[in-house]
């Protein structure tokens, strides 16, 4: 199983002091975070598109193309780039310019995203999400195939055996399809026969199922075989189980209450969020140990191919995450791969992506 982490570029203010990072700090500390996810041995790095004040990646393929030059060997993808309100060509080109600078370790992640803000930002209409959506994905992999491409749609120019540059290092630029829980998304995923990343950042594990069932009936009645799954959550590591719920919980309260009030939903309390640590929750939160059992019980569930972690969430201290990377790396991913390795215990792998 690939292991690796994932962020947005956030910084809400500190629930302390009432402070924010500047953009260019917070650029800096991803950076530090990629280069020291690779230096512990993970698998993967990605951050995802948003277009709010408080997250500052706009655009993924700029701040990995950074995080290429800092690193050899990780994977660098987004998380996710939202499809709807992209132009496929130029995403494709900034994806394999990222590829041809990375050497060949680009992978797009593409999803309809949780929020709007793209849409009237790049002139398109948010109820045409969906068609959007179901379009620039048919293009996106279209342009991954040799050149030239012949194409037509509704929402943008054609394409007359257009021969789209630069091309990836990969043979096949990788397409994930990132999935917030909706079996229809997950389906769609199957029927293209793309890997799926499914997004658990609420209610219980077991929801998670059916997205997942989806997914292989799609890729089942379209012919294919197994598909890759990944599972991104929300977590930290810290020393001791009490001290990473207690670091965790008011920077990612802060988060989602943030946009809890948006939506008119009750606030995140810390009795709802220790029990989504205890008793077979959905958060990664604990010692080395303890989120080790997680990530073995999820796996036991899911028989994923792929996890991936964001700890750099809300206005949780760049020092926390740092923390949390080392111990990830040196303590949680030997001892998680040591008992995936160990006889009758790894679930039968998926073909990779990439």
């Amino acid at each position: 199983m690939e292991i690796g982490l994932y962020g947005f570029g956030e910084a809400l203010p500190d629930p302390a002091t009432g402070v924010a990072t500047s953009s260019h700090r917070r650029m800096a500390e991803i950076l530090e975070e990629v280069e020291l996810a690779e230096q512990v041995g993970l698998d993967v790095f990605g951050v995802g598109e948003h277009h709010r004040p408080e997250m500052f990646v706009a655009n993924p393929a700029v701040v990995l193309a950074a995080a290429a030059a800092r690193t050899r060997r990780i994977r660098l993808t987004s998380a996710v780039s939202v499809l709807g309100s992209a132009d496929p060509v130029r995403l494709f080109q900034d994806f394999a310019l990222l590829d041809v600078l990375s050497n060949g370790r680009a992978e797009v992640m593409a999803g309809r995203g949780a929020f709007v803000e793209s849409f009237p930002l790049f002139g398109r209409e948010v109820q045409d999400s969906d068609a959007l959506f179901v379009e620039n994905i048919e293009l996106l992999l279209r342009l991954r195939e040799d050149p030239p491409v012949t194409w037509s749609g509704r929402f943008r120019p054609a394409l007359d055996a257009v021969a789209v540059h630069p091309r990836p290092v990969q043979p096949r630029l990788p397409v994930w399809i990132g999935v917030g829980g909706t079996p229809s998304s997950a389906l769609r995923a199957g029927h293209l026969g793309l890997p799926m990343a499914l997004a658990l950042i609420g209610g219980r594990p077991e929801h998670g199922l059916a997205p997942l069932t989806a997914h292989r009936e799609g890729a089942r009645q379209a012919g294919f075989g197994p598909l890759p799954v990944g599972i991104n959550t929300h977590g930290l590591v810290a020393p001791t189980s009490q001290a990473a719920a207690d670091e965790f919980f008011p920077h990612y309260a802060g988060y989602l209450n943030t946009y809890f009030g948006e939506r008119g939903m009750p606030p995140l309390t810390r009795e709802r969020f220790d029990g989504s640590i205890a008793d077979h929750g959905v958060l990664v939160v604990g010692s080395p140990a303890q989120v080790v059992e997680t990530i073995l019980r999820h796996h036991e569930l899911f028989g994923h191919d792929r996890y991936l972690m964001q700890t750099s969430i809300g206005s949780v201290p760049h020092r926390l995450v740092m923390r949390s990377i080392e111990l990830f790396g040196t303590e949680v991913v030997p001892a998680v791969r040591a008992e995936l390795r160990r006889p009758g215990r790894e679930v039968e792998r998926t073909p990779s992506a990439h």
